[in-house]
């Protein structure tokens, strides 16, 4: 897209976005009219529980929602584009991999143990290039291995995903996601099963590529250490809706959403010695009836007479144009709830810093 936004190009717009599930004869409704403008160059961060529809929202970008999935309204706006109306594979083959790729939690699953990991990522490389040559695809192989930080790469390009270890395995993965040259890479939960560090030299490695291809990323987490480490902005989900959006600093400092306060309580490292842990208390709603109000509503002991009956809209943070919330807190008529205090202590600790 070419209109400007705060100063920045909006490289793909998301508005009003519903997607369902047809499960066992009933619909699930998976993602609620959720509106996202992503940037180009930045790195967003989307954040929360398992089952809060992370995944599912950017599977859209790329046509990879599971089988009984399906966009039922809403616009996914992109290169002039609305990737919501997509609902043929060769329509998607336009835009996954070379306009939008993907790296996924498990690389042992995402790479063919029968196949070389030079034999991959030529297969990446001339599935979206009919007019490369094969030796040319291999010799942009090597260089996509050593970009990716694997000694060696002649040598290793030949050998199989069992001959290397889950963090290399990880490198490959990145490597054939970059084979394509997309503007767009998501990375879904990318370090899970990865030790810390062999994290941080992934992350660290993201960021590298990024800068280098000046790749607009979106990272799927619910490690909030990772959200910190790499993120521009950070967008909350909680029951198929983003309830908090706002720059990395202003979530983490600011938070406004009794879900983000729960979120950023829950963190180990923010407990108190000799006190247990804090954990939300209560389930998400079942998505297979329509929620009504604030969908965390029944998990939130401040929460009001209204959250129980309508869904609020965003506010504003106040001195910000970029941090906004879907809470009844930040009405102009709401009574004043203060945040739990390891919040406060955290606000107070980036003011003394």
């Amino acid at each position: 897209m070419s209109d400007e936004i705060n100063g920045k190009e909006v490289i793909l717009s998301v508005k009003d976005l519903v997607v369902k599930f047809s499960l066992r004869g009933r619909i699930l409704k998976a993602i609620r009219e959720v509106s996202l403008d992503l940037y180009k160059g930045e790195s967003l961060a989307i954040v929360g529980e398992s089952g809060s529809g992370k995944s599912v929202f950017v599977k859209t970008f790329n046509g990879m929602l599971d089988g009984n999935g399906f966009v039922d309204s809403g616009s996914i706006t992109y290169n002039g584009m609305d990737l919501a109306k997509f609902r043929k594979e060769k329509d998607w083959l336009k835009i996954r991999g070379s306009e939008i790729a993907m790296v996924f939690q498990d690389p042992m699953t995402a790479l063919n143990p029968l196949k070389t990991i030079r034999e991959q990522i030529v297969e990446a490389i001339t599935l979206h290039n009919k007019e490369i040559s094969i030796d040319q695809a291999r010799a942009r192989a090597i260089e996509y291995i050593r970009d990716v930080g694997i000694e060696n790469p002649e040598k290793r390009g030949g050998q199989f995903p069992h001959e290397f270890s889950g963090g290399m395995r990880q490198r490959i993965v990145i490597a054939i996601a970059m084979a394509c040259n997309p503007k767009i890479l998501i990375c879904d939960e990318p370090t899970t099963a990865l030790d810390v560090t062999i994290q941080a030299q992934i992350l660290s490695l993201l960021k590298d590529l990024k800068e280098k291809y000046n790749l607009t990323i979106v990272y799927i987490t619910h490690d909030l250490g990772v959200v910190a480490a790499v993120a521009d902005r950070v967008a909350v989900m909680y029951a198929g809706d983003i309830v908090e959006i706002g720059g990395v600093c202003e979530v983490f400092y600011n938070p406004q959403h009794p879900y983000t306060w729960a979120l950023l309580s829950s963190l180990p490292q923010l407990g108190v010695k000799g006190e247990k842990l804090f954990t939300i208390k209560g389930t998400p709603p079942n998505l297979f009836f329509e929620v009504t109000g604030d969908a965390f509503a029944p998990r939130n002991q401040n929460a009001f007479r209204i959250d129980f009956l309508e869904r609020p809209p965003y506010f504003a943070v106040e001195g910000s144009k970029t941090h906004k919330a879907r809470t009844w807190l930040l009405d102009p008529r709401s009574p004043k709830i203060e945040p739990p205090p390891v919040i406060k202590s955290i606000g107070a600790h980036r003011h003394a810093v």
